[in-house]
């Protein structure tokens, strides 16, 4: 059996800035200012806001209560408290394995461009074709995914004190100043400030059921929700650290690095596409193909562009390196197994996995389910299927078979737990409601019945 002592976060700060990490990813750069331009702006953000201080606060706070209570990864977690709910934990198991592989390869991606940017190619990157050109090489996708896999593994392989947390207490500041600056640089372009008002200013002509949704949706991801990464850094969480007063923190870096990236891409486009947003492109088109046409056109967009394509880069590695964290705990815990051994299998099961979602884009593109590459198929079953299914059933466990007291007992262990009342209802009756709207939203969208 495994002889090493189980990791710990050294403190409050070490803690929050990893989970933040975790939570701050591509959907923030990418997702939400899309989502922000198609909702209506400033009524999304408002809807947004509500959310993530409710909803989103006490998902967050269930998950790791029950990761400090038990001190289990995600896979023993459930059965620790209900040996019948062991297969939630072999479920929530799973969506880490199937996100690590393919959001490694767009990671690599990320960092192709960092390199572009920096070696003096933007104008290259703004041309017709290029991004097209990249994905479908059968090479130089898989170059810049191994690069990207193998920082994250070397990162892991360093432990959660040594390794997953010092990178974080580095990346995260450097991340917020970055975003910062471009944000402010844009804002204070000839032209930019329409494009702010149109982002901040509510109106509520725009409100409607799918604007919740899509709000709802974006929160549910971003926040690292269902993917056992709370739970496993929960487990790593000291007893003296306040679990509340922590997830109010990570909501700060989420939803301030969300809202930045907003105030960056949203303004950028408004000028570039002269106010219609709605030729925001989704996704990669969006981060790839669109921003560096969009910083082709700025005085100083080649170094604004390195410097975006930078901060991107962090955001991705912090996720990456969260995520397989949880796989390597995981194993670790089931198995037994040592932390450099454990690291070189599971970097050797991504670099299996994520080859085909980049071979998808090129010599393997005739591989498609219901027209979806090989790429968006992962992250279909994964993000519209098992995590909001994993997110309802952790909602009827901790509401219904464990009952939300004992989890606010632990809450409560490092302070009084002054949202407890708030954290009960939620998570008893208007999350999973919440959770099975996203499910039939997110999957009637991907069947074209419903556009989110």
């Amino acid at each position: 059996m495994m002889s090493e002592k189980r990791s710990s976060f050294t403190g409050k700060i070490g803690f929050v800035l990893a989970a933040a990490g975790s939570a701050v990813g591509l959907g923030n750069i990418w997702r939400f200012p899309y989502l922000a331009a198609k909702y209506g702006g400033g009524i999304f953000l408002f809807v947004y806001l509500i959310l993530a201080v409710t909803f989103g606060f006490a998902l967050m706070c269930g998950e790791i209560a029950l990761g400090r209570k038990t001190g289990k990864s995600a896979i023993d977690a459930f059965s620790a408290l209900n040996k019948k709910w062991g297969f939630l934990g072999w479920m929530v198991s799973i969506v880490p394995m199937l996100i690590l592989p393919y959001y490694s390869v767009i990671g690599g991606w990320v960092t192709k461009y960092v390199a572009v940017f920096v070696s003096g190619g933007a104008p290259d990157s703004a041309g017709d074709g290029f991004f097209g050109g990249f994905i479908t090489s059968p090479i130089e996708p898989i170059v810049w995914f191994l690069v990207f896999i193998g920082l994250t593994a070397l990162i892991v392989l360093f432990g959660v004190e040594k390794g997953v947390e010092k990178v974080s207490k580095v990346m995260m500041p450097v991340l917020v100043l970055l975003t910062l600056f471009i944000a402010i640089y844009i804002m204070l372009m000839p032209g930019a400030m329409d494009g702010v008002i149109y982002y901040l200013k509510p109106d509520f002509s725009n409100f409607s059921a799918t604007t919740v949704l899509a709000a709802m949706g974006q929160l549910f991801y971003s926040m690292s929700l269902a993917m056992g990464i709370m739970i496993t850094y929960g487990s790593y969480m000291k007893k003296d650290v306040s679990i509340e007063s922590s997830v109010r923190n990570i909501e700060i870096f989420d939803t301030g690095i969300a809202f930045l990236a907003g105030l960056m891409i949203v303004p950028a486009a408004y000028m570039f596409y002269n106010g219609d947003t709605e030729k925001l492109g989704k996704g990669p088109t969006l981060m790839f193909d669109t921003l560096p046409k969009v910083f082709d056109t700025m005085p100083g967009g080649a170094v604004i562009g390195a410097v975006f394509f930078l901060m991107v880069f962090f955001a991705a590695l912090t996720s990456s390196i969260s995520l397989m964290e949880t796989v390597v705990s995981i194993f670790r815990d089931k198995f037994g197994w040592g932390r450099r051994f454990t690291c070189i299998a599971v970097f050797i099961g991504c670099v299996v996995l994520g080859i085909p979602s980049s071979l998808g884009f090129g010599v393997w593109d005739f591989i498609n389910i219901g027209g979806l590459s090989i790429l968006d198929m992962f992250d279909f079953v994964s993000n519209s299927v098992l995590m909001p299914i994993v997110a309802f059933l952790t909602c009827v466990f901790i509401g219904y078979i464990i009952k939300p007291k004992a989890f606010a007992d632990e809450i409560s262990v490092s302070g009084k737990f002054k949202s407890e009342k708030l954290f009960n209802v939620m998570i008893k009756y208007i999350a999973p409601v919440c959770i099975l709207l996203i499910l039939i939203s997110s999957v009637l969208d991907v069947l074209g019945i419903m556009k989110i």
